[in-house]
């Protein structure tokens, strides 16, 4: 195995506390009974997935997910729904993310959209002195805005193809088994962080 060299990092569930149930329940609350059907964890129906690779406008997001639920629901109402499973960042784990920086090149690799992109980055400034998430990592890239989401391969090509990184030399670190296995099937090394670990605690 090749010594490591760069890492990868996924965000939510890795460096941010997320609570896909409080989303859920926050749906639930305004009447779309369906919702874990729609977006969870390992799974987006095709109007979060195309929201997840910017392949569809904010605003016919929330018209799609009014017509669809069939509820008078305010564009307020979903996205505080939508942002619910946004919850802290790991201050711990953000300190120990900047004392690699000495010894690897860092990326991200997200799963997101930009509103959730923007309630987070919000997030991050407000708890740490108006520094950007961005500045943590040698470059970001999140997938509404590369065209790409996670477990397609392109995802984890585009980071290798804009870098030059070598596959083998690579660790990828994220908390859902199939990006992981996606990973690895390109010769990333790979790291699933489960439940109640950390990455200060990888001995990395």
């Amino acid at each position: 195995m090749k010594a490591v060299q760069n890492i990868i990092f996924d965000l939510g569930g890795v460096l941010l506390n997320i609570n896909y149930g409080a989303t859920e329940q926050a749906f639930v609350q305004l009447g779309v009974t369906n919702f874990h059907e729609l977006f969870n964890q390992f799974h987006a129906n095709d109007l979060f997935s195309n929201l997840e690779t910017g392949a569809v406008a904010e605003e016919r997001f929330f018209e799609q997910l009014q017509q669809s639920s069939g509820l008078q629901l305010t564009r307020e109402q979903i996205l505080t729904a939508w942002n619910a499973m946004l919850l802290d960042f790991r201050t711990e784990s953000i300190a120990f993310l900047r004392s690699l920086r000495s010894r690897y090149k860092v990326y991200l690799l997200s799963n997101t959209n930009e509103l959730h992109l923007q309630e987070f980055s919000r997030s991050f400034q407000s708890a740490f002195d108006g520094n950007q998430l961005d500045d943590l990592f040698d470059a970001a890239y999140y997938s509404h805005r590369i065209g790409f989401r996670k477990p397609n391969k392109e995802a984890f090509e585009w980071v290798l193809r804009q870098h030059g990184l070598v596959p083998e030399e690579t660790l990828f670190i994220d908390d859902s088994a199939p990006n992981i296995e996606a990973a690895a099937q390109l010769g990333i090394q790979t790291i699933h962080l489960l439940p109640g670990n950390t990455i200060e605690s990888l001995g990395l």
